[in-house]
């Protein structure tokens, strides 16, 4: 494999779900050779109509995934508490040592809505999880590295720069600030020898798109999928693959990008 992970320690938030994009980064950094320390919060998927997962079954299988040598840890922790990335970070280290890979794939879901909706609240909650989070986490990771090669994160974004999201201002504003935040953030961890770039997976269906647990009418699933010229939503593997590719050696020369990885997704 190019992605060849052996010896390397990889950090994955929102690993919680089986259907997840988080999951399906971790099986594949994973059969990579690398280690994981993995973070998941439950409680949030709960609240969801798609609900939560066995964070015991979660686990089981990554840990089936490992290769001989590779060690895997976890940790339950709420991504909206202040000092929530810096903690992250500390509770990576202590299990596993030195980090190699930070992926803050973890995202709020829920309380969100149009821009006559949203309040001071729903806005501080997005931007706590998604946004606050993830820049003080990759601050951590930053200030452990210890220059070596193989320094990697990964953001991830939405589609707001591409299309509206008129329902979801939130959520948005919150996934803005990062892809708009790369090309800065990328510029100051590449003189310390660590790599960052942003990826927006597009419409993934981690559930959300299924008529029975998801958050939006039939008629909508129905107009999402016609947007698609290959006849399915997005699925967790496809952004997993280049999220795999980006954190590897081969992935090296890419640094500070907004990367889309959605399948010829139509907006119009």
């Amino acid at each position: 494999m190019s992605e060849d992970l052996q010896g390397r320690t990889a950090v994955v938030t929102g690993v919680s779900r089986r259907r997840g994009i988080g999951f399906a980064v971790a099986s594949r950094l994973a059969r990579a050779g690398a280690s994981l320390f993995v973070q998941h919060w439950a409680p949030h998927d709960a609240d969801q109509p798609w609900g939560a997962d066995d964070v015991d079954a979660v686990l089981g299988a990554l840990e089936a995934e490992l290769v001989p040598g590779a060690r895997l840890a976890s940790t339950s922790l709420d991504l909206a508490a202040p000092t929530a990335g810096e903690e992250l970070v500390e509770r990576g280290a202590d299990a596993l040592g030195h980090l190699d890979v930070l992926v803050c794939n973890h995202a709020r879901s829920g309380g969100d809505g149009p821009l006559a909706e949203q309040t001071a609240a729903s806005l501080d909650a997005h931007w706590a999880v998604n946004t606050r989070s993830t820049i003080l986490a990759t601050k951590a990771f930053a200030a452990r590295h210890d220059g070596r090669p193989g320094g990697r994160v990964v953001w991830m974004t939405s589609g707001q720069a591409l299309g509206p999201m008129p329902h979801e201002i939130a959520y948005a504003a919150s996934k803005a600030a990062l892809a708009g935040l790369t090309a800065s953030v990328a510029d100051d961890l590449v003189a310390r020898g660590i790599v960052l770039n942003t990826v927006n997976p597009g419409p993934v269906n981690t559930g959300y798109l299924d008529v029975d647990t998801a958050d939006r009418p039939p008629e909508v699933l129905d107009a999402v999928l016609a947007h698609f010229p290959g006849g399915r939503f997005g699925e967790p593997d496809d952004p997993a693959r280049l999220i795999a590719w980006l954190v590897s050696d081969a992935g090296r020369w890419v640094v500070g990008q907004v990367l889309s990885t959605e399948g010829g997704f139509r907006r119009w």
